[in-house]
């Protein structure tokens, strides 16, 4: 079996021109027991309509929650459950993604239940209430109540794209999901589940000739004009911007932000991301935000920067495949840390990332921040679920496959390349702060007024690290009593 990529991956991200009108294939064979495959359409959040944000996620539930036209859900699960298998969804702003993984001996019924949840969903009205409750307690629950940290990063994006398609929770809001429709649900559906927005992963141990049997089935999906939409880029605030959600908890949950004009493809990304590498790799520890904020310090359990989407992060250690976005932002992820100590670590990773952008890295972090990226890529395609996803993600920036794409770059770059793409790219003029607190209003009070915010510890401090202290204590954070908003929690995604 031939490993190929259809229109592979010379494509620019021009999804409106003819050579997309049609079913694009990724096929990954292997001699795995395992067939894996990822339906990936292009399409998502960013294509909700105005008034019904959460529409793609919730039409993309019913499909992988709702059975098909010949069985219930209930009777679907039940022919899943002794293949120990799923169907699983994910919803971005331009992707959504039905992956699953089954045995060869079973991929035949499991195809057929695949390719029926797909192509011929149930649309029972008992199952679009069961569904839509879900994704109401999620909001109101799960994300509002129950997780400070990954509200504060999601209420940073809907803040830094507000007003624009990527500027509302990919679920949506409690108010529009309760007023859709099943006819608004199948509208999407044939809208935007076509063959022009279809790429099909398949990988494993599959029989010859399946993928293009796959191809063969999906076409009875309408082929559909292309429907590229439009992302403008976000406003700038000019200056920093404070949002404060009053909540009743113990810690002070931080997600800071400001836009990034880079993405896979672009000439500074694999800069950057040696820069992020260095400055806060995701639940790695030797990052210097990580260094600086936790183990000289010990505020709080970790610290961590990215230049790309990173939904889940609390429960995951490498990011998902499929979340592929036109725009991306620079953030800064600090995790909780105790009342009395938030406004010294705000000030602290502010601190770092001026530094950062005023001195780069030195020769030393650049060769071994460098070494480790090389490394770590090879972990990000540990299984060939992931791999799938990673190949449809280069499908749709237009680059090579991303272990090479990042290799190669890697291998020719200096510690002046990454210093010169932190100064053109990050910036603090225009910083979006988000945090989940309780008594904000205090928080606002020290923050507008850049109060003084002394560090007490609890064991001896090194000498440099109590100077630098006293710098960060006073380090300034451009911030007025207009330019902080107090939300309380409960108006979240209502």
């Amino acid at each position: 079996m031939k490993s190929t990529v259809e229109h592979a991956l010379a494509c620019s991200l021009v999804f409106c021109c003819a050579a997309w009108a049609q079913i694009r294939v990724v096929t990954l064979p292997g001699k795995s027991a395992l067939v894996d495959f990822r339906i990936v359409f292009l399409t998502g959040a960013a294509y909700d309509p105005p008034e019904k944000p959460g529409l793609a996620n919730l039409t993309a539930a019913m499909i992988a929650e709702g059975g098909t036209r010949e069985l219930t859900y209930k009777q679907f699960v039940d022919a899943m459950f002794p293949m120990a298998a799923a169907v699983s969804t994910q919803v971005d702003k331009e992707m959504i993604a039905f992956h699953g993984s089954t045995d060869i001996h079973n991929l035949e019924k499991y195809y057929s239940l695949l390719r029926g949840a797909i192509l011929n969903p149930g649309w029972r009205e008992a199952d679009l209430r069961r569904v839509k409750d879900e994704r109401i307690n999620f909001l109101r629950v799960s994300l509002r109540e129950a997780n400070e940290e990954e509200l504060a990063k999601e209420v940073l994006y809907q803040t830094i794209y507000e007003g624009r398609p990527y500027g509302h929770h990919n679920g949506g809001t409690v108010s529009a999901l309760q007023a859709m429709t099943m006819g608004d649900l199948r509208h999407f559906y044939e809208s935007q589940f076509t063959q022009t927005n279809l790429v099909i992963g398949i990988g494993g141990g599959y029989p010859e000739g399946f993928p293009e049997r796959v191809k063969k089935d999906f076409e009875a999906l309408p082929k559909g004009a292309p429907t590229a939409r439009s992302i403008p880029a976000p406003k700038t605030a000019g200056s920093p911007q404070a949002i404060l959600i009053e909540k009743q908890t113990r810690s002070v949950a931080f997600s800071l932000g400001t836009t990034l004009d880079v993405k896979r493809g672009d000439a500074d990304f694999p800069a950057l991301l040696v820069a992020q590498s260095y400055f806060g790799q995701h639940r790695v520890a030797g990052g210097r935000l990580y260094d600086r904020m936790r183990d000289l310090r010990g505020l709080n359990y970790g610290d961590y920067a990215y230049i790309e989407y990173f939904p889940r992060g609390m429960f995951r250690s490498e990011p998902d495949p499929n979340l592929a976005r036109q725009q991306q932002i620079f953030q800064i992820w600090i995790r909780p840390v105790p009342p009395e100590t938030a406004h010294f670590a705000l000030r602290l990773a502010l601190f770092e990332l001026d530094k950062l952008i005023r001195d780069g890295l030195t020769p030393v972090a650049f060769e071994r921040s460098r070494s480790f990226v090389t490394k770590n890529v090879n972990l990000l395609m540990k299984t060939k679920q992931a791999e799938l996803g990673y190949a449809i993600d280069s499908l749709f920036y237009g680059i090579p496959d991303y272990n090479s794409y990042v290799k190669n770059a890697l291998a020719k770059m200096t510690v002046k390349d990454v210093n010169n793409a932190i100064r053109r790219r990050l910036r603090t003029d225009d910083i979006r702060i988000v945090a989940v607190a309780q008594n904000c209003e205090e928080l606002k009070r020290k923050l507008a007024g850049n109060l003084f915010s002394a560090m007490k510890y609890n064991s001896d401090k090194p000498a440099d690290v109590l100077e630098e202290d006293k710098v960060v204590a006073r380090w300034r954070i451009a911030l007025t009593p207009e330019s902080i908003q107090i939300v309380p929690v409960a108006t979240l995604f209502e």
